[in-house]
């Protein structure tokens, strides 16, 4: 039934103006905005929709993962953005820069504006 449907994810935000503006400036990606939502452009054709919400939480997992092929040189040109990188302690295996590395792919997360959990995940094309 729904075989042919171009499904998107979606989460919200209680600050569409700096969402947008964090989404656009820190992290480079093509941002749209129509009736108070934003849509993110992201590569490979996907979008994801943010819509406003005045009583959102932030989910207290990723919900959006960007992979790379470089988590280092990710993570240090985030950095100069001004995007900090979280960091949740023993069990983690992060290094100093937030990188966690031993649990699977080397990941680090970072959070948006309104608290969202993203994170950039380095991954083989091969």
């Amino acid at each position: 039934m729904l075989t042919d449907s171009h499904a998107f994810s979606g989460f919200s935000s209680n600050d569409i103006p700096g969402t947008r503006d964090f989404y656009r400036e820190k992290l480079g990606i093509e941002v749209e905005e129509a009736d108070g939502m934003l849509t993110l452009k992201l590569g490979g054709g996907a979008n994801v929709l943010v819509y406003p919400k005045e009583n959102h939480e932030p989910a207290t997992f990723t919900v959006l993962n960007f992979p790379v092929k470089d988590i280092n040189a990710a993570v240090d040109g985030l950095s100069r953005s001004g995007v900090e990188f979280e960091h949740y302690g023993e069990g983690f295996h992060q290094d100093e820069r937030g990188i966690a590395s031993g649990m699977g792919p080397p990941i680090a997360w970072f959070k948006d504006p309104s608290g969202n959990i993203l994170s950039v995940m380095q991954v083989d094309d091969d």
